[in-house]
């Protein structure tokens, strides 16, 4: 009985083992996407603009894993190559977790030089997607 008894318990946790092994699944490690917004009324792409002129760059970070959640999203600009500074730093929320969308509206500055706009995002698995637009104003 004893015999059994403990012919069973193996059996059982080689079984528990086997459910639990084939149930995880592998993740393949896929960074976010970033994408720009086209159309009218959009710059979606490196460009040249007047001097103290209004644009709008949308963008649309998406997972590419259904577990990989989106966790933040950062907006930097530079001038004329100089340092970064922080336009919009955000912690995305759980509706926003496997897609975000936003529209940046945004101005020219009012002299020469070239604006540098890099919008990144992070998920998860702290994997990172960077992407930039720069604007050259003549």
């Amino acid at each position: 009985m004893r015999f059994l008894f403990k012919t069973n318990i193996l059996s059982l946790v080689a079984l528990l083992g086997v459910i639990l092994f084939s149930s995880c699944e592998k993740d393949e490690m896929i960074p976010p996407t970033i994408d720009f917004t086209t159309g009218a009324g959009y710059t979606s792409a490196d460009a040249h603009i007047a001097l103290n002129t209004n644009f709008k760059i949308g963008v649309d970070a998406k997972r590419t894993e259904e577990k990989d959640d989106l966790k933040t999203f950062l907006v930097t600009r530079s001038y004329d190559g100089g340092t970064a500074t922080t336009i919009d730093d955000l912690t995305l929320t759980t509706a926003q977790a496997a897609e975000f969308t936003k529209d940046y509206n945004l101005t020219t500055r009012n002299m020469a030089g070239t604006d540098k706009y890099t919008f990144t995002v992070t998920n998860r698995d702290g994997l990172i997607t960077t992407k930039s637009i720069t604007i050259t104003v003549p």
